[in-house]
């Protein structure tokens, strides 16, 4: 069973990996050129789902991790 444990935990990390490196990061070029960056966004549609999705992946990666260390 902990074999398992490892796979799903191996599968989730690279999951949460991608989601991460999925979402857009504020600012772009506008910095460069002078364009000040201390605007307020809101989070809409596919950015509020993957940053909540991010949310859920980071618990479960937690709960996984301390159900292994508990296991072992």
């Amino acid at each position: 069973m902990s074999n398992y444990l490892l796979i799903a935990q191996i599968l989730v990390a690279v999951v949460l990996i991608t989601v991460i490196l999925l979402q857009v990061r504020g600012g772009g070029l506008g910095g460069i050129f002078g364009q000040p960056d201390a605007v307020y966004r809101t989070r809409r549609g596919v950015e509020k789902t993957l940053f909540q999705f991010t949310i859920i992946l980071t618990i479960v990666f937690v709960l996984l991790s301390i159900w292994i260390v508990q296991i072992a």
